[in-house]
């Protein structure tokens, strides 16, 4: 499939409107319009499956698709991040424990590609620390929206945010020890 085809597709069409989104969703956030900024962020989760559904079940997993999405993804958690340490909903530690991993891998990429490698194929512990964290920074969310709800609400938010960094991070190392064993090849 040519890169003007994999534009066309279907699922990448999501992924790209998911990250045009992004800078909507932020702006949503810093304003104190946190309803219609939740609304935009469970559209852009609802897309984000959506597309996987459709990529696998029409044959349509392209290369561009597997930047797009994980792309859209670390977008939405950045986001959301700023814009929730900003407003203050979230202490600071907690955006610089999840962005410090993403920037560990980020000096490794470099890496990979000078030495003719694509992206890591996404690990399961990978894509299940993004899914808490995707449920996480909504129900921190959520939480200032509905203050009144609140003593059901943060104890999950926690403890997905708990969990997506743990796992977030473990997947990370797994990430560091692949490109380790392919560089030493």
């Amino acid at each position: 499939m040519g890169l003007s085809q994999e534009l066309r597709s279907v699922p990448n069409l999501l992924s790209m409107l998911r990250l045009l989104l992004v800078p909507v969703f932020l702006w949503l956030l810093l304003t104190d319009r946190l309803v219609w900024a939740l609304v935009v962020l469970a559209a852009a989760g609802a897309s984000d499956w959506l597309d996987g559904v459709i990529a696998r079940k029409f044959n349509q997993i392209t290369e561009l698709g597997k930047v797009l999405d994980p792309a859209a993804d670390r977008l939405y958690i950045f986001a959301t991040l700023i814009g929730l340490t900003i407003n203050g909903n979230i202490p600071l530690w907690l955006a610089v424990v999840i962005i410090a991993r993403d920037v560990m891998l980020l000096t490794v990429y470099p890496v990979l590609a000078s030495r003719g490698y694509g992206p890591l194929p996404v690990h399961f512990l990978g894509k299940a620390g993004t899914f808490a964290l995707l449920y996480a920074l909504p129900l921190l969310l959520m939480a200032d929206i509905w203050p009144s709800a609140e003593f059901v609400v943060l104890p999950l938010a926690w403890a997905f945010a708990y969990w997506g960094i743990a796992l977030y991070w473990v997947a990370g190392f797994i990430y560091v020890n692949q490109v380790r064993k392919l560089l030493s090849k």
